[in-house]
């Protein structure tokens, strides 16, 4: 299967940065030039919970610009990401390398820039977390902060009298401001859908109107009218489609857009509110507005220079005259309060494994030598788990299947590399993209992932892995739970397989089904033999676990315990959780229960509660309660459970 690494998770995965946020400690770099070792200390928290450090000790940028200060010199503007959100803008000097970062003006709540622009005008602008701002090189500071409608900038440009535009996530709000009067406008949501919107694109026209390109459930390419604040469609109903309609400025004056973004022969001319289908289009000649995604990267000075390397790994920055070839390199740092970690588990070698999002990065810690190792992963590692002394990850954006052997030494993941390790098996996108759960079933051969499917669909796939004939079999939804995907999987006796769904459709996409379900799959033959919605109104089994006697315990919706007998396909007990512990603990693959030495089943919460499950009784006994909250699982090793606090690794040892 050929595989298409998508551009923005390359982007986030070269342009990242390093940055200790806890005491000093020694970093270590590997040979990959991509990877570090990392001596920490651990604390002692009391009460039997220790701290291990940062997961993974690095920010992420989400925007960079080149150019000049109030005195003229070339400087590079970074939007800094970690677990906290979109927390402050770097500056740092081509020249020598010193770098100033600016807090952001409110709090970020997890949110980041997904868009930024520099204005003709040289101001740096972004809107998210609610927030519109204006950051001014030459003043070096922030000069304008308000607060809009929910919640962040898409799409952002500059009209022709200078104002700057925006279109925001997820109900397609407007909102405009003019650097010369200081007004912010908000003109409110201007499109409804029943999914989230996402807007990739927006463009100005020479005469004020204003046009954005819409996805991912079904493209639509809209002209907004700033003097009566009504946005009309543009293409007709049979001409939407699944995937992100696209729009630019051309130096003619006009917007031209796509119904889709790649297909080249659906073009529309856009003026004065109105759009003309032109079908293709090959006179473009787009008017240079610096401006984009998360991944914007602009790399050329007013003077000309060029960036011809910002490694955030290595904290090193190099610029290039372009007409005397003379590169000059420089030094930089700044603060990170560690990357998002999507969960942690024990690797069969006995150390503690997991991955981040944004940058995309593997780590694994050793407890024994108190030692991280930090390196630049394939993509997001999602789900993960052991069979037969390997950890087999499900990967984001790509829904990639890859193997690591903990006990080999590491060679980066090459798609058509043999020798690589992690080694690449598969890639099942666009069925998934997502993975929400892998299980290793105990026949010793098969790996099962299923996920969400890609960017505006819905129902996602059901992927097993031989690992005997190194096949991939890929089950659609339609002949599983129909626009649903599997998010708890668990094996069960004579060779059938009992999986829970989840409503959620792929990202931007349309939610159709009313209630997630339970279904029980026979292996051999890869058919459905029973499928129920056992709870009403539930939207996930968040987690299921397979218990001595044959009973399977589980999790739906983060709040609700429940006990399933899948010899009678019925709920035999259901307790809900909230009120005396809140919800459980999350992530993209919950990692909810913890199995302990003996048999014993523990449920991490986000309040930091540790409960153990009594059987029999199913008594919900509190072990202990974090000094953090527990953002993500959660496994057992060494005489404790290991669980994610922060961007920290924190540990319980059980008495």
């Amino acid at each position: 299967m050929k595989l298409k690494l998508n551009l923005l998770f390359v982007l986030n995965v070269l342009l990242i940065s390093t940055s200790i946020a806890q005491k000093p400690v020694q970093v270590t770099p590997l040979p990959d030039n991509t990877g570090f070792t990392v001596e920490t200390s651990t604390k002692d928290l009391g009460n039997g919970f220790y701290d291990h450090g940062v997961a993974s000790p690095i920010s992420n940028h989400r925007g960079v610009v080149s150019t000049v200060d109030g005195n003229g010199r070339n400087v590079v503007l970074v939007w800094l990401f970690d677990h906290r959100g979109g927390y402050a803008l770097l500056m740092i000097d081509a020249l020598t390398g010193k770098s100033e970062e600016f807090p952001i003006q409110f709090d970020p709540k997890q949110d980041t820039p997904y868009s930024s622009i520099l204005s003709s005008d040289n101001k740096f602008y972004t809107l998210f977390r609610d927030h519109f701002t204006e950051f001014d090189p030459v003043k070096r500071a922030f000069t304008f902060t308000k607060g809009t409608m929910p919640q962040m900038a898409m799409a952002m440009t500059e009209d022709d009298k200078g104002k700057i535009w925006a279109v925001t996530y997820p109900n397609s709000g407007i909102v405009s401001f003019d650097p010369k009067s200081r007004e912010l406008k908000d003109y409110g949501y201007v499109n409804k859908e029943n999914w989230r919107q996402y807007q990739r694109a927006i463009a100005a026209d020479d005469s004020g109107w204003i046009y954005f390109g819409l996805g991912n459930a079904k493209s639509q390419i809209f002209a907004f009218d700033p003097n009566t604040g009504i946005a009309k469609p543009v293409l007709p109903e049979n001409e939407r489609m699944l995937g992100q309609a696209m729009v630019y400025r051309d130096v003619n004056g006009k917007v031209y857009g796509q119904t889709k973004g790649d297909i080249d022969d659906q073009w529309y001319e856009l003026y004065k509110g109105s759009g003309t289908k032109i079908g293709k289009y090959t006179n473009r000649q787009p008017k240079k507005i610096i401006t984009g995604s998360q991944a914007l990267f602009e790399s050329r000075f007013p003077d000309g220079t060029v960036v011809k390397v910002l490694d955030l790994v290595n904290r090193a920055l190099v610029t290039e005259d372009p007409k005397t070839k003379i590169s000059r390199k420089v030094s930089f740092d700044y603060t990170s309060d560690g990357a998002i970690v999507m969960g942690v588990g024990t690797a069969p070698d006995g150390t503690i494994v997991g991955g981040t999002a944004f940058p995309m990065r593997f780590f694994n810690y050793d407890l024994k030598k108190d030692q991280w190792v930090n390196r630049a992963a394939l993509g997001q590692f999602n789900a993960f788990i052991n069979q037969n002394n390997k950890v087999y990850f499900g990967v984001y954006a790509g829904g990639h299947l890859i193997e690591w052997d903990p006990y080999k030494p590491w060679l980066a993941t090459q798609l058509n590399n043999k020798a690589s390790n992690p080694l690449f098996l598969t890639t099942v996108s666009p069925q998934i993209i997502r993975p929400y759960r892998i299980i290793a079933h105990p026949d010793g051969k098969t790996v099962i992932m299923g996920g969400t499917p890609q960017y505006g669909a819905t129902g996602g796939g059901l992927l097993m892995w031989d690992n005997s004939s190194r096949r991939a079999t890929l089950l659609k939804d339609s002949v599983v739970v129909p626009d649903q995907s599997s998010m708890s999987l668990v094996p069960l006796p004579n060779g059938k397989l009992l999986g829970g769904t989840t409503t959620s459709p792929g990202t931007g996409g349309e939610k159709k089904a009313k209630e997630a379900e339970l279904y029980i799959l026979d292996m051999k033959t890869k058919k459905v033999e029973w499928r129920q919605a056992t709870f009403p109104g539930v939207q996930e089994y968040s987690e299921m676990r397979l218990m001595p006697g044959g009973k399977v315990y589980g999790i739906t919706d983060k709040k609700t315990f429940f006990v399933f007998d899948p010899a009678r396909k019925s709920i035999t007990y259901k307790y809900d959780l909230t009120d005396k512990f809140g919800p459980t603990t999350a992530e993209q693959s919950p990692r909810i229960f913890v199995d302990g030495p003996n048999g014993e089943l523990y449920i991490l919460f986000a309040k930091g509660a540790i409960v153990q499950v009594m059987p029999e009784s199913y008594e919900m006994k509190l072990i202990a309660t974090s000094p953090g909250p527990i953002k993500a699982g959660g496994d057992y090793s060494q005489g404790r459970i290991f669980f994610v606090s922060g961007s920290h690794l924190y540990s319980y040892v059980l008495k």
